[in-house]
Parts: C-alpha cells; sequence; structure tokens
C-alpha cells in the first residue's frame, strides 16, 4: 500500500513540474522568440512611441476627427475584461431602444454620410471588443472625419484605402480595417489636432 502511494506521490509531483512550470516556460520561451509582438499583447505605438492600445481590442474614439469602431457591449463599453455580447433576442425592447439610440446619435453625428448606415455600426460583436470594421462602416464616416480635420473627401480616402487589410491568403475571410489603426494613421498624415 505505502508504494503505492508514493508512486501516486511521485508521479503526481513529475506530472506538476512538467506540465505546471516546464512546458508553459518553453511555450512562452517559444512565443517570445518567434512571435514577441503578438505574444506581447501586440500593443500598438503612436508616433510619439507611447502605447496606444492592442491591435486586437477596440476602444471608444468620440472625437469626430476619428473613426468610430463597433458599437460594444462588454460590461459597460469596451471593457476588455468583461467581454462579451449583450445576448438580447432580435425581439428585445432594450437591443431595439439601444439600435434607435446609435441610429438617431450616428445620423446627428454624420449629416454629410450617404446611404445607409450600415448595419456592424448599430450591432455589437460577439466579443463587443471587434477592433475591426468593413471598409463600407469605415468609408460611411468619411465626410463626418474629412469634415472635422479640414481635409477633403478624397484625401481621408486615400489613407483609408491604405489601411485596408486584405482577406488572408487572399481567400480567408473579408477586407476589414483596424479602427486603430487606421486612426493612428489619420493622426500621422493630418495631426491630431482639427482644423
Amino acid at each position: 500500500m505505502f508504494k503505492i502511494i508514493w508512486a501516486s506521490i511521485v508521479y503526481t509531483f513529475i506530472t506538476l513540474i512538467l506540465t505546471g512550470i516546464i512546458y508553459p516556460c518553453f511555450v512562452t520561451f517559444c512565443a517570445q522568440m518567434i512571435f514577441p509582438y503578438q505574444a506581447n499583447g501586440s500593443f500598438i505605438k503612436n508616433d510619439a512611441g507611447q502605447i496606444v492600445g492592442s491591435e486586437l481590442i477596440a476602444q471608444p474614439f468620440q472625437n469626430p476627427i476619428y473613426f468610430q469602431p463597433r458599437p460594444s457591449a462588454a460590461g459597460n463599453g469596451y471593457d476588455p475584461t468583461s467581454s462579451g455580447g449583450s445576448n438580447y433576442a432580435q425581439t428585445s425592447q432594450k437591443l431595439l431602444d439601444r439600435i434607435s439610440s446609435d441610429v438617431a446619435r450616428l445620423q446627428k453625428e454624420n449629416p454629410q454620410a450617404v446611404g445607409s448606415i450600415p448595419v456592424e455600426l448599430v450591432t455589437t460583436s460577439g466579443s463587443g471588443l471587434d477592433p475591426d470594421l468593413s471598409p463600407d462602416g469605415a468609408e460611411w464616416q468619411i465626410p463626418r472625419v474629412a469634415a472635422a480635420r479640414g481635409v477633403t473627401i478624397e484625401r481621408v480616402k486615400q489613407v483609408l484605402d491604405s489601411a485596408i487589410d486584405q482577406p488572408q491568403f487572399g481567400f480567408l475571410g473579408e477586407p476589414r480595417v483596424n479602427v486603430l489603426k487606421l486612426n493612428i494613421a489619420l493622426d500621422h498624415r493630418f495631426g491630431v489636432s482639427s482644423k
């Protein structure tokens, strides 16, 4: 009986060392050597070298000189510690009220926008932290951004076009725009202050 108990203790200890210490250290070492940018959070720096966010997590932009991401249902909005959707059903009055409120806000903030509001600008993602928009979702906001920055629509469109990420390998996924990277590109091209 003592041999069985002793063997169980030894195997438990060996397993703990292998899977709780050696394996995580090995994986962390490999990640730091092969993918250090991704392993450290995919942080993005501005022109001054300051970390302004992660390319993987959306953040709100209230200033009209910036493109806005999708709305967020994560916590009180854009909370990375509370990732998740609202889980409201399509018939939920709370969902309909929030969407109606967002539509009214977007129409007020974007009076020169052409066409109907892209659906992604009034619906949250499953995580509530989706950092990307479709090119159409970003393009709809161009008149507001151009007017707030005091530049032509064509110049803002050039920045947007250069920020579009194509599908991986040419066929996986859809074209998309990382909102944080796009806003940093705008600051780089036109400066931070409006007009």
